[in-house]
């Protein structure tokens, strides 16, 4: 295996070649800000993926372990100004890292098996895990083994994951959505399709019927696969893009995207995926057309709302009303205000898909609300797909400062759109002491709106 030519020097040259070492990226990379190690930064570990397709560095355990101490957030392509594709090189070289099997073990080769290749893989093997999550929580399964405190029999890394299992939905999608729905009123002006995700099907199936709600509200016609394959995220992310593509070719076989005005994502991590389908089969001839038509329909759901001029929710006197922004130094106090809002960007939403402006303008139309702009709002939160588990330390030492600058924000909301760090936050947020901030998806809080004025 290792006298096969490598995945990274595979790559177009070019691409290694971009980076001009200009540290522009440096202040917005978190692995760098926590250790100041130039090898912990984008150019250091760019520097290391040349030096090894120029055949100067042997592919080692080293160089697996910081390509995945890296959060994969993509703040360093926001930052840079020769537009380096990092995202690609950071795929690939965890994708060669793998082919080379520099991190096996039994256990990590177990769990990558059983998760990323099983789990995650089967919608409904995933959702029977969902069904028991569930069970185990609502019938107080969890309640009894806390209060006995049987988790301190548990190995250490699972005593600390434990208490941060996300609750599981009574209901899951397809049970609240049905595969096709109309607008209540008037014609429908579009058709979409709407993805229900993995995580976000088990655990916010109601953001899933709020996205769908707020389509139907604004004229759309939307269709819902009731069993949907994961997208491939994890997958890609974390080495094995064969995986990724088979789930890419899944979706397309379930979803044509020539039959839609646009395929609608709510989940900011996805999201980036689902719109890189084009590039992933670009060379399957059977698929390729198909793909660059997904990615071109692909939309984040507040983008799609933005484009199409959405409709501002009524204020009780039954005008559109539109919240004020504060900078977050300023008083707090408005005798306008019913409630404050803050936003914490997705890194995938907002470096990965560019889409910042747009969530901002939802929260912005609600009634009765005041946007206050959060403290390095775009910097992640620390979740990172899985990286809260594989990374425990930097991940809590981001979520620390994460939760810092919400607090100073004094908002009793904090929105975001991503399952990953809505999951992260509000764990943070019961942690530290502040239970009474919610976490909420813009949409759901777009649709809440809606539900007060009687439009749905």
């Amino acid at each position: 295996m290792t006298a096969e030519p490598n995945l990274l020097r595979a790559l177009d040259y070019p691409l290694l070649q971009q980076c001009m070492h200009c540290g522009m990226c440096l202040p917005s990379c978190p692995t760098y800000a926590a250790t100041k190690l130039e090898r912990h930064s984008p150019r250091g570990r760019i520097a290391l993926m040349r030096a090894i397709a120029d055949g100067e560095l042997e592919p080692a355990k080293p160089f697996a372990e910081e390509m995945y101490y890296c959060l994969g957030c993509l703040a360093c392509t926001s930052a840079c100004p020769a537009g380096v594709r990092y995202a690609e090189l950071f795929e690939t070289a965890r994708a060669e890292i793998e082919r080379r099997r520099l991190l096996d073990s039994p256990k990590r080769n177990l769990i990558r098996w059983s998760v990323v290749r099983v789990l995650f893989t089967r919608p409904r093997l995933l959702r029977l895990a969902g069904r028991l999550l569930w069970l185990w929580q609502a019938g107080g399964g969890q309640r009894l083994f806390r209060k006995l405190r049987l988790n301190r029999l548990l190995p250490r890394n699972l005593r600390r994951l434990e208490p941060q299992a996300p609750r599981a939905c009574a209901k899951f999608s397809h049970q609240l959505i049905a595969p096709v729905e109309h607008p209540r009123t008037g014609r429908a002006r579009r058709r979409v399709a709407l993805l229900t995700g993995c995580v976000q099907d088990l655990v916010f199936s109601d953001i899933n019927r709020a996205t769908a709600d707020v389509l139907l509200a604004n004229g759309c016609e939307v269709h819902t696969p009731p069993v949907q394959p994961c997208c491939g995220s994890l997958h890609a992310h974390n080495g094995d893009l064969r995986s990724a593509r088979e789930l890419a070719r899944r979706q397309l076989d379930l979803i044509d995207p020539f039959a839609f005005d646009a395929i609608i994502s709510n989940a900011g991590g996805c999201g980036s995926h689902l719109r890189a389908y084009g590039h992933l089969l670009h060379d399957d001839a059977r698929y390729a057309a198909r793909a660059a038509e997904w990615s071109r329909k692909l939309r984040d759901i507040h983008e799609f709302l933005v484009g199409i001029n959405f409709r501002k929710p009524a204020a009780p006197g039954g005008a559109p009303a539109q919240s004020e922004i504060e900078n977050p130094k300023s008083k707090i106090e408005n005798p306008k205000s019913e409630i404050t809002l803050t936003y914490h960007e997705s890194c995938h939403l907002c470096h990965g898909q560019k889409i910042s402006a747009a969530p901002r303008e939802v929260l912005r139309a609600l009634p009765g609300a005041r946007l206050v702009e959060c403290a390095e709002s775009s910097w992640c939160c620390g979740s990172a797909g899985i990286y809260n588990i594989t990374q425990p330390e930097t991940s809590a030492w981001l979520l620390r400062r994460k939760l810092g600058h919400l607090r100073a924000t004094h908002a009793a909301v904090v929105a975001t759109a991503n399952p990953g760090c809505h999951i992260q936050l509000e764990n943070g947020l019961r942690e530290s002491g502040a239970p009474g901030v919610a976490v909420a998806h813009p949409v759901a809080l777009l649709a809440k709106a809606y539900r007060e004025e009687g439009a749905i």
